[in-house]
């Protein structure tokens, strides 16, 4: 099929080569000069891995290309996804001028029936806000479809090529026999995909994603309690994951959840309860409780090192949000960092792929290594933010030698207790009490 997709963020440019990948003529569309530039020079503006190989192979091979040419890339397509931002507004809904500008940009160049898709996260009632946008500019037949991702930052090739399943939400056979199609290559291993209402699939992320956080939250509340009774959250988790009505995913507690989906698809959710009437609790309470998690970590060294850390320097392994990514937003370790800076501590940071994103918030009040090692010199603790697998199995010995005390905070359970303490650390995890 001959596909166009406006914007070249995570979704667009994850979505736009694993459908070339399949043999389609796909044109990714995107407003910033820079970015589109990038591109055209064969850089990956973001970080997810096999997402370079996958563009440049596809690019060579001429089915992928870019331009900010979106009338020129609409009229050339039978398939538009609309994959722009839809950032939280400050009363917490999600802001949709970006979709509907999307929209409106598209209606006019329209010649000829064409699909049009909704991938961004959005809330229920767009695609009739984008249905009104588009007929309003335009007498050309259309159809406007909702077609929710469920990619994970650091996975989503993965995810996108080899769907759990894949949601069509349409009142058009046509449309929905369209879609069907395009997404049949990746759904071979009898996936399935699942055809409903658009005010259903518009929902569906939206729950998805809550879900998951209450999950995450859930298993952080529930370490909470093991560190004040002396049980092991991780004694738990093998217990309860092994229920098939519970499941072995997202039962890992930390510092919180954070990304671009989480956070923002709750306070969306929650804003759409408000908006029709239906008080939400466990949504509020899952960010509630997720609030609270990012403090559990400054709160445990605090409580080590007292209230005032003018006299410490920190060390933190980690700044994105998850392991392969470099993706910042709402990430625990930012609002970490910022709970230490504010009660005086000195900071020394690594990430493999995200120090940017530090830099971009802190500027240069605090410290940034390109070596893990080197950070450790001088301070008086290491805290562990993200799962980086470089982290998993680290030289102790030489992370004692460098620390001042050997003190290792670990926000993502990646070291073993009893063993760190046999080596002579002083060893906090989350919810081993």
């Amino acid at each position: 099929m001959k596909l166009a997709i406006i914007g070249t963020g995570y979704v667009g440019l994850v979505a736009g080569a694993c459908f070339a990948e399949t043999g389609n003529n796909v044109i990714c569309v995107d407003k910033d000069e820079k970015r589109i530039g990038s591109l055209l020079n064969g850089e990956i503006p973001i970080f997810e891995p096999g997402l370079d190989v996958l563009v440049q192979r596809n690019v060579k091979n001429g089915r992928l290309t870019f331009t900010r040419d979106t009338v020129a890339a609409v009229k050339a397509s039978d398939v538009i996804f609309l994959a722009v931002p839809t950032p939280q507004d400050e009363n917490g809904s999600a802001d949709l001028q970006h979709v509907l500008e999307a929209a409106r940009q598209v209606a006019p160049a329209i010649n000829g029936y064409k699909v049009i898709v909704d991938k961004s996260t959005v809330p229920v009632g767009t695609a009739a806000k984008v249905r009104q946008e588009i007929a309003a500019l335009t007498t050309q037949p259309f159809d406007v479809v909702s077609n929710p991702e469920f990619l994970k930052e650091g996975d989503a090739v993965e995810d996108f090529l080899k769907p759990d399943r894949v949601v069509v939400g349409s009142d058009s056979e046509r449309a929905t026999g369209i879609l069907k199609e395009l997404y049949t290559p990746f759904v071979r291993t009898g996936n399935p995909i699942i055809a409903m209402r658009v005010e259903s699939a518009e929902l569906t992320k939206y729950a998805a994603n809550s879900l998951l956080a209450a999950k995450i939250s859930f298993m952080n509340e529930i370490a909470l309690l093991c560190e004040k009774v002396g049980a092991d959250v991780n004694e738990i988790r093998a217990g309860i994951g092994s229920d098939v009505r519970i499941g072995k995913h997202f039962l890992f507690p930390g510092l919180g959840f954070g990304g671009s989906c989480f956070p923002k698809d709750l306070q969306a959710l929650l804003y759409t309860g408000q908006e029709y009437g239906v008080e939400l609790k466990v949504i509020n309470s899952t960010i509630e409780a997720n609030r609270r998690q990012k403090q559990l970590i400054p709160e445990k060294i605090k409580a080590k090192f007292g209230s005032d850390l003018s006299n410490f320097r920190i060390a933190v392994w980690g700044i994105a949000f998850k392991a392969n990514t470099d993706d910042t937003r709402e990430s625990p370790a930012l609002a970490l960092i910022d709970s230490l800076l504010k009660a005086g501590a000195a900071i020394s940071t690594y990430d493999p792929q995200a120090i940017e994103g530090a830099r971009r918030q802190f500027g240069e009040r605090i410290g940034y290594f390109e070596d893990a090692y080197d950070a450790l010199e001088g301070a008086d603790a290491l805290v562990i933010a993200t799962e980086w697998n470089e982290f998993r199995n680290p030289d102790f010995a030489k992370i004692k030698l460098l620390l001042k005390n050997p003190v290792i905070f670990d926000g993502r359970n990646l070291f073993n207790s009893k063993h760190l303490r046999s080596l002579g650390f002083e060893y906090h995890g989350v919810g081993n009490g």
